[in-house]
């Protein structure tokens, strides 16, 4: 069994889509990135990259590649998955929080575990999302940014 563990940061900004664990959020602003910034999946994705010893998400899915300019962040998940079955590993569960102060995530959890589960081949209770939000304070409570963590168990397959 390995562990991994990743925290992943993005600015609000007007003009873009709010897309957090592959749902598109209705929202005025939306996260910043070369992706599609959805920064849950960039979470998960490092933790899993990391639980590997396969360095970060920035070594297999750089931002500075055109291939990876506003793809969608399911489809690097994908590629995790692909990276995991080569490496013999399949998820044991995971645990991820989103930081953000609005709009509020709860109507949405239950599709993000849907869609992580479906793209990891695993069952929806080995996946959990929690949020919460930044009280009004700093970066996240004035509305500038989001932040989501993830931590993650994988095993070899028997």
């Amino acid at each position: 069994m390995r562990i991994g563990q990743s925290k992943d940061v993005h600015r609000l900004v007007k003009g873009r889509d709010l897309i957090i664990g592959g749902v598109k959020i209705p929202y005025e602003k939306g996260l910043l990135g070369h992706s599609d910034a959805d920064v849950l999946l960039h979470a998960i994705i490092e933790s899993l990259i990391g639980a590997m010893g396969k360095r970060d998400i920035g070594t297999h899915f750089s931002d500075k590649s055109p291939e990876f300019k506003d793809i969608s962040s399911l489809i690097l998940l994908d590629k995790t998955y692909e990276m995991m079955e080569e490496n013999g590993y399949e998820v044991v569960n995971i645990d991820s929080l989103i930081v953000i102060e609005k709009p509020k995530m709860a109507p949405y959890i239950d599709e993000m575990r849907h869609n992580i589960a479906e793209h990891l081949h695993c069952e929806e209770d080995r996946i959990n999302v929690k949020a919460t939000c930044g009280e009004g304070m700093g970066f996240i409570g004035r509305g500038e940014g989001a932040m989501a963590e993830s931590v993650c168990l994988i095993e070899k397959k028997k």
